[in-house]
């Protein structure tokens, strides 16, 4: 799996220098966090929506959208895919009540 991240990833990257008019990524990049940030909302949605459905296969490709559009999310804010799965490492193994404990009030 972490070799699909790191490959889209660097992909996210190069789309960064991309014409808008050729390249739906480019184009968020253009358009700027808060559209990136609506559109992850919307994914989200309609993720939720096909879970609360019990469909399977639409469930698998609204969590695909929902993870892409993460994924350029994380790009824009000039983070790697690594981080977040250096941040669930971190957290295995960790009960959910003591990781929370264990964060810092900012």
């Amino acid at each position: 799996m972490d070799d699909v991240l790191n490959r889209l990833s660097e992909l996210l990257e190069q789309r960064k220098n991309a014409d808008p008019q050729t390249s739906y990524v480019a184009k968020l990049y253009a358009k700027g966090m808060d559209s990136i940030l609506k559109k992850v909302g919307e994914e989200a949605a309609e993720t939720i929506i096909a879970a609360k459905n019990e469909d399977k296969q639409h469930l698998i490709y609204e969590t695909a959208d929902l993870w892409f559009h993460t994924l350029v999310m994380l790009a824009q804010a000039g983070l790697k895919p690594q981080q977040v799965l250096d941040e669930l490492a971190r957290r295995e193994g960790l009960s959910g009540i003591a990781e929370k404990e264990s964060r810092v009030e900012s």
